[in-house]
């Protein structure tokens, strides 16, 4: 955070206790504006949660340490736009369409095209998609997300001795991990050939999270590799709001951070439509799929995949490592 934010050692600790307040007030929010919220975020300008209201009460409301920012729909609104166009989906989309998300801080549904792609399906798409409700705007963009598939975030593994991914967190009784890494059954290894063990589940598309049951002998550890001489406590799973600092560890491109942008985004890879994903400006490249999330010390997610590189900067996106927990029955291993 110290490099990619622009901080001091005192400004990051300044920073991540503004978020640690800012992830209470949201939770106050949401009950104290109820069917009115419409999101909320970090904002760094402030060093407090913004939060979105819809109606003419928005600014009537007091003892919330946040600013409030009138707007016109509800995220309850955006949010039912959004699931409308994830039902127009079905289980896949025009190559060109790259994803659609509720922005929180525009009060709006965004759906991403590629600019290089547009074609007839995919403008067909876009009517469909506006249609639904006049929050929907399109933003195009350079590039398609495609899944990180090869190489791994945080130490390596190997999928059937051939594909590389990532060690997410380690969980009682093994690892979770990208989907689409591994098909339940799969052999992973770790650098030097020794067994790590096999995948027990694994999802994708629709979601992109799997998860590895390790054998005796195996050692797991509730840390994040920094790539820069530390390890990172992974301490709990508490999910931060949009706008907050986050850190993605990978081993093709080591630790980098950025701001969370949007929850809960479908993304269209080739592969088909993925749902649920965390949007963010933290760069990643091939290879550094599976790998984990931080935000502080809060495990965040499991990288999925993106667009861009780490040297011209990119969109990657992440699955919430809540949901893997919930869908396996696991535990993290916490330091």
């Amino acid at each position: 955070m110290k490099r990619d934010f622009g901080l001091s050692a005192e400004g990051v600790e300044t920073r991540l206790a503004q978020e640690e307040r800012a992830r209470g007030a949201e939770v106050v929010a949401r009950k104290l504006y109820g069917s009115a919220y419409a999101g909320s975020w970090f904002d760094p300008a402030t060093g407090k949660l913004a939060v979105a209201v819809a109606g003419a009460t928005a600014a009537d409301r007091t003892g919330l340490d946040a600013t409030v920012v009138p707007v016109a729909h509800s995220y309850a609104q955006l949010d039912a736009a959004k699931t409308a166009i994830d039902r127009q989906a079905g289980r896949a989309a025009p190559g060109g369409v790259n994803g659609w998300y509720v922005d929180v801080r525009t009060n709006t549904v965004v759906v991403t095209v590629n600019r290089h792609k547009v074609d007839a399906s995919v403008k067909a798409f876009l009517e469909r998609a506006e249609a639904v409700h006049e929050a929907v705007r399109v933003v195009e963009e350079d590039h398609s997300p495609v899944p990180y598939a090869d190489v791994v975030g945080g130490w390596p593994y190997w999928i059937n001795n051939a594909g590389r991914c990532s060690i997410g967190f380690a969980v009682y009784g093994g690892f979770v991990t990208a989907g689409h890494c591994g098909t339940p059954g799969s052999q992973a290894t770790d650098q030097y050939g020794a067994l790590y063990g096999y995948f027990a589940g694994s999802t994708f598309p629709y979601y992109d999270y799997a998860w590895v049951q390790t054998g005796a002998g195996v050692n797991l550890w509730g840390y994040m590799e920094g790539y820069d001489g530390y390890w990172y406590y992974v301490r709990g799973s508490a999910q931060v709001p949009v706008g907050s600092g986050v850190c993605r560890s990978g081993s093709t491109t080591g630790m980098w951070c950025n701001y969370i942008q949007a929850r809960g985004q479908t993304v269209n890879y080739p592969q088909g439509v993925v749902y649920n994903l965390t949007r963010t400006n933290v760069c990643a490249q091939p290879g550094d799929s599976g790998g984990s999330w931080l935000s502080s010390n809060q495990a965040q997610g499991v990288t999925s995949g993106g667009s861009g590189n780490c040297s011209s900067g990119g969109t990657t996106y992440y699955q919430e490592v809540n949901p893997i927990l919930s869908a396996y029955g696991l535990s993290l291993i916490l330091t």
